[in-house]
């Protein structure tokens, strides 16, 4: 049995030139023979000077005319102007997830240390993250994978399986190279055990180390593991082969079923023919979200008992500070508040957005509100019809279609950082860093409160600032920073050869592009931090 975890092998760094460690100690020639020679460090070193001066004299002219359209400098430091729709550093990355040449090929069925089983929990998209996971625990211990379970006893009672969602064929096919997957384990196999396949649940956040050690000696013996309530089970931090196997599940082999992506793209077609971009909300303001929260939202005692019943399902939610979770930025922003941030950021009132939601807690009334900023609205009710009827029994499968919608969007709203909206937010940074906004709750909140005593021209300001770092900016990215799943670092690569952009670095070689971008432009340097070249 293999453990060592490690699949990357070690950088080779090249010793310095012993040559300019220890120069050769030369003989003075006397007076009378010495020549008016310049020395070469000296003559090599004024030539270096001169060309650093006229690079830095050019990238200066080039930064102030080609830059000068999205900078703009403030006392104390420089700001880039951002682009609503989409982000001017896109291309200079890339989604990468193909594993190094060190990662070796799946350990076949018949010799692999036994089968594993799956069980996941909560609704679709907390059931992705413990797909994506259970495909790396199953390389980690060498095991076979038994198409995951999905729960049909959570608030969502959806009896969908994993075939009425996901593409089964194309995800065995998709990662038969990486881990070998089955529909179900052989009857042989079945009859050949003595006990039931053994069961147990795993901490959250286990590492590599902990599978090896403590459920690999039960496969082995038991030949058939069971893990429960199978969702964010994995650490965070894996070396990059596994962290890049992550992405390929996530963003490659979890493809939906072929009626799911029809009527997504039957509703993204409608939404292009009506406008050529347009704006995909989640909106996330269902009661049981409300409840969850533990926040109010200004609909007196009538809110207030409605929601407290709702709260009561989960019985260890703690008691909560409405006006503490507000400030500590944990409570969704209410349709209007979406409204007035969008129009602040400079999105106008002919944007079409689409909104992806559930039951949305006061109905149209509550949407009104956002309406009144953004009168073009839709949803999969609006635009899907008829076509909607066989899913309307199937809460993950709706959940699917409005993920599907959102992935195609130009810009992709979140109102809460749940798992849809993180798991979007990587599959979205990983197809090229398409516009992504988080609001930053923490700060809008007192903002809000503080509307109506500016003008708008200075609110605007303040939430254009209170939004920086929260528009999916690649520098955004920050290793170990929250979810993988939102942040996926590892698999998202710099550019080795950058094509000529609106960013104005033309007629240059794909190092000189990059170089003098990260001079003039800091965030290509920080970017650095990450890439995988």
């Amino acid at each position: 049995m293999e453990r060592n975890l490690n699949l990357s092998a070690p950088k080779k760094i090249s010793p310095a030139d012993p040559g300019l460690l220890s120069p050769r100690k030369r003989a003075r020639p006397s007076l009378f023979s010495q020549k008016r020679v310049i020395p070469r460090p000296l003559m090599y070193g004024s030539m270096l000077f001169f060309l650093g001066l006229i690079s830095l004299f050019t990238g200066h002219v080039v930064s102030d005319i080609e830059w000068a359209k999205f900078r703009r400098y403030k006392r104390g430091g420089s700001h880039y102007e951002i682009d609503i729709w989409k982000s001017y550093l896109a291309s200079f990355y890339y989604g990468c997830s193909n594993r190094s040449a060190n990662f070796g090929s799946a350990v076949p069925e018949n010799k692999s240390n036994g089968y594993l089983l799956i069980a996941t929990s909560g609704g679709l998209n907390q059931q992705r993250t413990g797909i994506t996971d259970a495909v790396v625990v199953a390389r980690i211990l060498n095991a076979t994978l038994v198409i995951p379970e999905l729960d049909h006893h959570s608030f969502w009672k959806d009896e969908s399986d994993f075939a009425n969602i996901f593409d089964v064929n194309w995800f065995i096919s998709s990662l038969a190279k990486d881990v070998v997957v089955v529909k179900r384990v052989p009857d042989k196999v079945m009859r050949s055990m003595e006990k039931p396949p053994y069961t147990m649940r795993v901490p959250r956040k286990s590492t590599p180390e902990y599978y090896v050690d403590q459920v690999l000696p039960i496969l082995l013996r038991r030949r058939v593991v069971q893990l429960t309530k199978f969702d964010y089970r994995l650490t965070n931090e894996l070396d990059d082969d596994l962290q890049k196997l992550r992405c390929h599940v996530n963003y490659h082999a979890l493809r939906f079923t072929k009626p799911i992506q029809t009527l997504g793209k039957k509703i993204v077609k409608k939404m292009r023919r009506m406008s050529s971009r347009f704006i995909s909300v989640h909106l996330r303001f269902e009661p049981d979200m409300l409840a969850f929260s533990g926040c109010y939202y200004g609909g007196g005692e009538k809110e207030r008992n409605e929601l407290s019943k709702i709260r009561q399902r989960w019985a260890t939610l703690p008691d909560l500070n409405e006006e503490g979770e507000r400030r500590r930025g944990k409570c969704p922003l209410t349709p209007y508040e979406v409204g007035l941030m969008l129009t602040a950021l400079g999105f106008g009132n002919e944007t079409h957005l689409y909104v992806a939601s559930g039951e949305i807690y006061g109905g149209e009334v509550t949407l009104q509100k956002l309406r009144n900023f953004f009168p073009n609205i839709y949803s999969k009710e609006t635009l899907a019809g008829e076509s909607l009827k066989p899913f309307l029994s199937f809460s993950s499968r709706l959940a699917a279609i409005d993920f599907f919608v959102c992935e195609e969007s130009d810009v992709f709203v979140t109102n809460n950082n749940g798992n849809m909206a993180k798991i979007l937010a990587g599959l979205r940074r990983f197809i090229g860093h398409k516009r992504t906004i988080r609001p930053n709750a923490k700060k809008l909140s007192s903002l809000f409160k503080a509307r109506n005593k500016m003008e708008w021209d200075v609110f605007a300001s303040k939430v254009k600032s209170c939004q920086r770092g929260f528009m999916g900016e690649p520098d955004e990215m920050r290793m170990g920073r929250g979810e993988f799943h939102e942040y996926p670092y590892s698999c998202i690569c710099q550019s080795p050869d950058i094509q000529p952009t609106e960013l104005g670095l033309l007629k240059q070689g794909p190092q000189n592009r990059a170089t003098k971008a990260a001079k003039i432009f800091p965030l290509i340097t920080e970017g650095r931090r990450y890439s995988k070249l």
